[in-house]
């Protein structure tokens, strides 16, 4: 199978060429701002140093931050209705209370509710009113929204009153595109609810990113399948990427972890990731990124869906060096994408990072010659202050005390050194391409979070139940059935419900089935 990877970042576009576990081509070109340009480039040069004929591309995996982006700064998003399932019960903190004011404003702040939801262990809580449902489509109808998120009390335990209530407004709303929360979070309403509205009003950007994409590939003769990486590490078809955009989020890092540990050969370890403007550190488990355990924050609303567990500090290829009375200071601040027209070594007049490391002698781009009258005293400092900051972020990302090897990836690892403290730092071969990597070697996965009622089964049963349910999910988004294996499994008892439950997390990855 020949596969290319892309991951499309905030100043490059990355591209590999694969074939099975070979890497035949990498090739980096400047994110554009009109997202068909950058990728056209990163995939027409990888192809011509492969010497791969385009029509042999058996598939396409890319990984985004477009969406991501959208959120943080606030654009193309379309107002959206948000339809919370559950009354009488839920009414004390509305939709999007936690939201900030002005991003709730960009998607009009508009929600109601309704009849229906169930307990926690999948009784309901009121029957579902259809009527009450059509009279808050005919409204939604009158505000011209073209897009609606339903959430529904505990859903993922119990679907079927949520995909009931998507079925009446899609027939009372003709062309809308709905939304239900239990396809994209898991338990805890408010952040499943979020998310459910987050992908809602990213339905626009989702269908015409993805369709520039779609164009890009067509243009350089490719007509192998086209995925989308997801924010675990795996993949999902572009039409399903159409329909959830979210599930893209955070995809960059988990893709440089996934290629980490591919190019390594390490599967439990720190992985540091270094661009331009930041450093990425997290923690590998089994080969895939721990996923963060706490509600996590997308341009400041709270998420419950899967997200890796990474740590960002302002360290980058292109962050500014500052030597002042109180010491030197690295970043936040860099030149980013325009390194190679500021930086020293590029004939520029601002002082980065890559001019320290370049006329260190640890690196060798650019022209060392125009970096030959910085002061030793200052190379020295830098170097001592990038370490330190760079271990700082790996000593708060590690679990144990246990000497974990530290795989260091990314075009802007040549700042790091052969050591961080007591660990070891591997720099794998192609490491400046490992984003790309980890989307041409992603696989598809499958994810079950459910409550058991112990009182009706055993805890054993209980698990085997949720492992049977991830298996067939993956096997459903295109995992080949015999290559399909548990990665991770959560049991955790729940004290503050009566009858005995138990919260059961399990996700499943196999290699994609042609």
């Amino acid at each position: 199978m020949i596969r290319i990877g892309i991951d499309v970042g905030g100043t490059n576009t990355d591209a590999v060429v694969m074939e099975g576990e070979r890497v035949l081509a990498s090739y980096k070109a400047s994110t554009s701002a009109d997202v068909t340009s950058g990728v056209s480039e990163a995939l027409a040069g990888a192809l011509k140093q492969s010497g791969v004929p385009a029509n042999l591309i058996d598939v396409v995996a890319l990984g985004t931050t477009h969406f991501t982006n959208a959120v943080v700064q606030r654009r193309d998003l379309i107002p959206t209705a948000a339809v919370r399932l559950g009354l009488p019960a839920t009414q004390a903190l509305p939709p999007m209370v936690d939201w900030s004011p002005d991003l709730r404003d960009a998607i009009g702040g508009h929600f109601y509710f309704a009849h229906g939801g169930h307990e926690f262990d999948g009784r309901p809580i009121t029957p579902l009113d259809p009527d009450e449902l059509r009279k808050i489509a005919r409204d939604i109808t009158k505000k011209k929204i073209r897009t609606v998120a339903v959430s529904s009390v505990f859903s993922p335990v119990n679907s079927e009153v949520e995909r009931k209530a998507g079925e009446v407004l899609a027939a009372a709303l003709p062309g809308v595109h709905i939304t239900l929360s239990s396809d994209i979070g898991r338990i805890g309403l408010l952040e499943r609810e979020n998310a459910a509205i987050m992908n809602a009003c990213l339905m626009d950007l989702s269908r015409g990113v993805i369709e520039a994409f779609r164009n890009s590939l067509e243009k350089n003769g490719i007509t192998g399948r086209f995925f989308l990486t997801q924010n675990d590490g795996t993949l999902m078809d572009a039409a399903l990427a159409e329909r959830f955009p979210v599930l893209t989020f955070a995809s960059g890092p988990t893709n440089s972890m996934r290629g980490a540990t591919f190019l390594s050969g390490v599967k439990d370890g720190i992985v540091i990731d270094i661009g331009g403007t930041t450093t990425d550190v997290g923690s590998l488990k089994s080969g895939f990124p721990r996923e963060a355990s706490v509600a996590v924050e997308i341009g400041g609303v709270r998420t419950n869906f899967r997200m890796p567990d990474v740590f960002s500090i302002g360290l980058g290829g292109g962050s500014l060096v500052v030597d002042g009375d109180d010491g030197v200071t690295v970043g936040p601040r860099s030149v980013g994408y325009r390194l190679t027209k500021d930086a020293h070594i590029f004939g520029g007049k601002t002082l980065t990072t890559s001019d320290i490391i370049v006329a260190a002698g640890r690196a060798d781009f650019g022209d060392r010659s125009k970096v030959k009258h910085l002061p030793p005293a200052l190379i020295t400092k830098t170097r001592a202050r990038i370490m330190e900051m760079v271990a700082n972020a790996v000593e708060r990302t590690r679990l144990s005390p246990d000497p974990l090897p530290v795989i260091a990836v990314g075009g802007g690892s040549v700042l790091v050194d052969t050591k961080i403290g007591n660990l070891d730092v591997i720099k794998p071969k192609h490491f400046s391409c490992a984003n790309a990597v980890g989307a041409a070697i992603a696989q598809i996965s499958g994810e079950v979070d459910r409550v058991y009622r112990l009182s009706n089964s055993s805890r054993e049963e209980a698990v085997a139940d949720a492992r049977e349910r991830a298996t067939q999910a993956a096997i459903a988004a295109g995992a080949r059935a015999d290559s399909v294996t548990i990665v991770d499994i959560e049991d955790v008892p729940i004290a503050y419900i009566p009858g005995n439950a138990t919260r059961v997390r399990v996700k499943a990855v196999g290699e994609l089935a042609l």
